[in-house]
């Protein structure tokens, strides 16, 4: 039995609290890892159009043999495609490399404040959608509590889930709030830490006392801060051993003392691009400096 606890967004869809990340999974392993995650145990499935890698997801989802109704697939419109019928067109590609006929839940990946006037054209095509029965719900990812505001203030559907940037060095409180006052659920990418500071979160001394303490990794540790916060998050791998270790963390539970140590970690870095200007000339100079 699938042991995942589920938390109930604001139109009463309700959601797996940990699912399985794909951003920067390669299309040649993209398949292969979504169906190890989906019979380890994984019911939420992340992945993205600018990941390039959604026909590979849907091909995992497909060769799970898990019926469709278990399971709860998330795919992000890019900013490229912004603007209302750039976006319905854009869904339709998507769906049709994942091979799906709804979606559980469609993500503006950026807020992308220049543009702002295209952001709202591209949430209104999602409100559509999601009134059409296409999708089950519909959200926003990298909203800063500005951008949310201006977002609700225009718009009619109040944003499902917010998936952001988060883990114990970077724990985002005054968007978390934000998103609480408005029955937003908020999500966490590379909730371990993203580049750098993955290894400053797994090496951490506080952190590794945890995992000794409750005989579990470092990375078991930083999940189970997520979910001990009500927040949903989104680990990748694609090694089956690691795929299966992050699943395992509903058998303990950290105290309030050891929740406040790792509160305490936070230094409010961001290692990801910064949501008040990012877009696709950032991003542009993003992948160019990656050589």
């Amino acid at each position: 039995m699938n042991r995942i606890p589920r938390i109930k967004l604001n139109n009463g869809v309700t959601m797996p609290t940990l699912g399985f990340g794909t951003f920067a999974i390669a299309p040649a392993q993209a398949a292969e890892a979504v169906h190890t995650a989906i019979t380890t145990g994984y019911r939420l499935i992340d992945t993205a159009a600018n990941y390039r890698n959604e026909k590979e997801v849907g091909e995992g989802v497909a060769r799970s043999g898990v019926a469709r109704a278990d399971l709860f697939v998330t795919t992000k419109l890019w900013i490229a495609d912004f603007g209302y019928d750039q976006a319905l067109r854009a869904f339709d590609t998507s769906m049709g490399k994942l091979g799906l006929d709804y979606l559980d839940l469609y993500l503006l990946h950026w807020p992308v404040p220049k543009e702002f006037e295209q952001t709202l054209a591209a949430y209104k095509a999602a409100e559509k959608l999601l009134a059409d029965g296409r999708v089950r719900a519909i959200g926003v990812s990298n909203f800063n509590p500005n951008h949310l505001q201006a977002l609700l203030e225009r718009t009619s559907v109040v944003p499902a889930v917010n998936q952001i940037e988060l883990n114990p060095l970077f724990s985002q409180w005054a968007t978390r709030e934000a998103n609480a006052r408005h029955g937003i659920v908020t999500e966490s990418w590379s909730p371990i830490g993203g580049g750098k500071n993955v290894a400053r979160v797994l090496q951490n001394p506080r952190v590794g006392a945890l995992a000794t303490q409750h005989c579990k990794t470092p990375v078991q540790v930083a999940l189970r801060w997520h979910l001990q916060h009500g927040l949903v998050a989104i680990p990748r791998s694609v090694n089956p051993k690691h795929i299966a270790e992050n699943l395992d963390v509903f058998d303990f539970e950290l105290s309030s003392t050891d929740m406040a140590a790792l509160d305490a970690l936070n230094t409010n870095e961001r290692v990801g691009p910064d949501p008040e200007t990012f877009d696709l000339e950032a991003y542009k100079s993003l992948i160019a400096s990656r050589g």
